[in-house]
């Protein structure tokens, strides 16, 4: 059964939540729907600072922080480069077959029955919260974490994102050669 939120005793935090919530969900489909790519970016960007809110919510304001500089900053940095190297005109695109959106409307009509099923089927956690008494919101605690426990695969994503930084520079002058 599903339970409807009573707006009118709501916390602050509560519609908070539910004001970032819609704010989220309205972007993404923004994103995904919008023809124009750079509003599609304007939309991410929107949607990313949402979802920092959500963070921010949930008393993670690091991990706020590092959300909005790594995916709103380097990563819509990114996908402007990736729009603009690849020249998207609306009058030079082509049109998809019909099976690739058969393909596409099938694929998300079963990805959205396994969520619905995972969330049907999902029981809420009952139980008290156990802890350790170890402050993780610490800066120090995180970074002894990361650079002791967790330092291979820190090291092996900086690697990826050193590649793909080399990899788009060396398409670029690739592109730039051939003409």
């Amino acid at each position: 059964m599903i339970h409807i939120p009573d707006f009118a005793h709501a916390t602050t935090v509560q519609v908070l939540f539910c004001f970032l919530a819609f704010i989220t969900v309205i972007t993404a489909f923004l994103t995904i729907f919008s023809r124009n790519p750079i509003h599609s970016a304007i939309y991410l960007v929107i949607c990313f600072f949402s979802i920092a809110g959500h963070y921010l919510l949930l008393n993670a304001q690091f991990l706020a922080i590092v959300h909005i500089i790594v995916y709103s900053g380097a990563i819509m940095i990114l996908f402007l480069f990736t729009i603009m190297l690849m020249n998207l005109n609306e009058r030079h695109q082509v049109h998809r077959p019909r099976i690739t959106r058969l393909g596409a409307i099938v694929s998300f009509c079963l990805i959205v029955i396994v969520l619905i099923t995972i969330f049907i089927n999902s029981k809420p956690i009952v139980g008290d919260y156990d802890s350790t008494g170890e402050d993780f919101q610490s800066i120090k605690v995180l970074g002894k974490i990361l650079l002791n426990e967790y330092m291979v695969p820190f090291e092996f994503a900086s690697i990826l994102l050193l590649v793909a930084m080399i990899g788009t520079v060396l398409l670029s002058k690739k592109e730039k050669l051939n003409k």
